[in-house]
């Protein structure tokens, strides 16, 4: 299943599990991100979400995007490629919509969007990676998460329950931030807060981990908050019905499922 950052995974309180910190000595830096980045959008070989996102603008004013969400991990690759496949129950006016991401390390990923109102399916282009997933504060990048060598990484503390890691973009022009920090808990290895921040150095936007449970042994994140800063907008994402290992065919993936539901894996 994805988490937020990631969904969308890349799927996102942690510190009230009661996980404690192993007496060993302190991994290195490509280690403390490899393993945040598999404990975000690996866990398990795929997985299933009902996913709901609840948008708050400035005025306290909210809508809500209901979804299903399928993962699944290229077999034989470690943390590599991934695919995911979105599936929009709600409201009427995104209903049936499906969003597909093949994701490449190393690469642009390929992203596919099936309006159903015109049945047409259109392309997106890696360019649009940064901009909102569906109205959100959450953006498609967050959906499959960042290329590890997209960015330098840099450890800037550790304390008794978290690495807090700075990570910098390598092509800053292609980002609408100039850093971003990240919080990961020392015990799971999940990101818990993320600050992106501009070149001034202010936090302009915050994603916060609101709470994790254990499923089928995987410390996964059930809701998350993105707010915007700069708009005054926020976005909480809450996942049920979460399960891992659930055999999802590679077919699923494809273009020939943006039209026709995969109706026994969509809930």
């Amino acid at each position: 299943m994805i988490r937020p950052p990631a969904i969308i995974a890349i799927i996102l309180a942690v510190g009230a599990i009661g996980i404690t910190r192993e007496t060993a000595a302190e991994p290195s830096v490509d280690e403390i991100v490899a393993k945040a980045n598999h404990a975000a959008y690996y866990q398990g070989s795929d997985g299933r979400a009902r996913v709901k996102l609840t948008i708050t603008d400035k005025q306290a004013r909210t809508r809500v995007r209901e979804m299903t969400v399928l993962r699944r991990n290229a077999p034989g690759a470690a943390d590599g490629e991934q695919q995911y496949y979105v599936y929009f129950h709600g409201p009427a006016d995104v209903a049936k919509t499906v969003f597909l991401v093949h994701k490449k390390v190393g690469g642009d990923d390929d992203r596919w969007l099936y309006l159903p109102a015109m049945d047409l399916v259109k392309r997106i282009a890696a360019a649009d990676k940064r901009t909102s997933f569906v109205g959100s504060d959450f953006v498609y990048e967050d959906v499959s998460g960042r290329g590890l060598d997209e960015d330098t990484h840099e450890l800037i503390k550790t304390t008794k329950s978290y690495y807090v890691l700075a990570h910098v973009p390598k092509d800053r022009d292609k980002v609408n931030f100039a850093r971003y920090v990240m919080y990961i808990h020392t015990g799971t290895f999940l990101p818990t807060k993320v600050e992106y921040q501009d070149a001034a150095g202010a936090t302009f936007r915050v994603m916060t981990v609101d709470k994790v449970e254990k499923i089928q042994g995987h410390h996964t994140v059930t809701r998350a908050t993105m707010e915007d800063r700069s708009t005054g907008s926020k976005t909480t994402v809450e996942y049920r019905d979460i399960q891992y290992d659930i055999g999802l065919p590679a077919e699923v993936f494809t273009e020939r499922y943006l039209r026709r539901l995969p109706v026994k894996f969509i809930k």
